[in-house]
């Protein structure tokens, strides 16, 4: 009896054994079909095999001639869209937030930075016609992509609530379409204004003064400079040079994706345009405070061209003291933009000495 026992223990433990071991369950091939396609109406998310095999570790055939066409789901594509509307999103966001509030408070204390001296009526030419016609189709191309831009980064969760899905989708697609088409154009503006204003704006000894006291805008002291100040250099080479290649490289891969992109690169791409254009909009918006509200006469030197002689004493008494002199001309349009022609004197554009 204990034999028999013994023998029936073994047959049911290798019975059992052989169980766990089967590739598959015993059920005919066709019912296995009908209980999958069942499975897909009545709980479409409880269907491992299919999602198992529709998911990126495997590739399919498919006839258009294109990387990973043949790959249904790439896995990447979750943690992209958790970082992009995650932490880069919410960091970007408050980073913009900061700034704007950051620039609120300067101007409720400083205000608007006046003239010390009364104008003398005797204007110096600053910028010449290509030099403000580039750096408008930079500031212009720049604002809409920025605007459209933020459309596109934030309009989900703060503009749907506000002004429904149907507006927001036409304004979504307005916004995509003047950033898809005017980016290649800023990128071309962004190369000129770099070689139009390279010559005036390389590093000198003199900008580490400029640093160390933040060009006098917070104690009030005089800190003479070149006809750029170290703040205005570092944004030409951080952000319109370094930024700009960042912004504009990454826009190209997603503006583009006809040249064998991969999903991973363009994900990839996304986020450093996306970091980038937030650092590009960081920069911007000092330097657009500062031309603008910031300083008085600042705006009217890149709208006509010219600033009168105190301004130019005050702000930038280094170029001032070269027009002075001669080394640079007052009115570089009338002297064929030559550096070193030009009157001892500062003259009136178009009027007297």
């Amino acid at each position: 009896m204990k034999h028999l026992i013994a023998c029936l223990s073994a047959l049911l433990l290798a019975c059992a054994v052989n169980a766990q071991q089967s590739s598959g369950p015993a059920l005919p091939k066709d019912e296995l079909i009908k209980q999958q396609q069942q499975r897909v109406v009545t709980q479409p998310y409880n269907n491992a095999p299919f999602w198992k095999e529709a998911r990126g570790a495997v590739e399919g055939y498919a006839s258009i001639p294109a990387p990973e066409a043949g790959v249904l789901i790439q896995d990447g594509g979750q943690n992209w869209r958790a970082l992009r509307n995650g932490t880069f999103s919410i960091i970007g966001g408050w980073a913009l937030v900061a700034m704007m509030l950051l620039i609120g408070g300067f101007y409720a204390w400083k205000g608007t930075i006046q003239l010390h001296e009364a104008p003398t009526g005797r204007l110096i030419e600053r910028f010449t016609l290509l030099e403000r016609m580039a750096h408008w189709a930079t500031a212009i191309s720049f604002s809409v992509l920025a605007i459209s831009g933020l459309i596109l980064a934030f309009g989900k969760a703060l503009l749907i609530p506000v002004i429904s899905f149907t507006l927001f989708s036409w304004l979504a697609i307005i916004a995509k379409n003047l950033h898809n088409f005017l980016g290649p154009l800023f990128i071309i503006s962004c190369i000129v204004t770099f070689c139009v204003f390279l010559r005036d704006n390389w590093p000198k000894a003199v900008d580490f003064k400029w640093l160390v006291s933040f060009g006098g805008l917070i104690n009030g002291k005089h800190v003479p400079s070149e006809k750029f100040n170290a703040g205005e250099k570092l944004w030409f080479w951080g952000g319109l040079m370094l930024l700009g290649i960042v912004v504009g490289a990454s826009g190209l891969v997603l503006n583009f994706p006809n040249f064998g992109q991969t999903r991973a690169t363009m994900q990839l791409a996304n986020l450093v345009h996306l970091t980038g254009a937030v650092m590009f909009m960081l920069g911007a918006m000092g330097h657009i405070y500062m031309g603008t509200l910031g300083m008085a006469g600042a705006l009217d030197a890149m709208k006509t061209g010219v600033v009168d002689e105190a301004w130019a004493k005050e702000h930038h008494e280094l170029w001032y003291d070269d027009v002075k002199s001669g080394k640079v001309p007052a009115n570089r349009s009338e002297n064929g933009g030559n550096a070193g022609a030009g009157t001892q004197q500062p003259v009136a554009v178009g009027g007297n000495n």
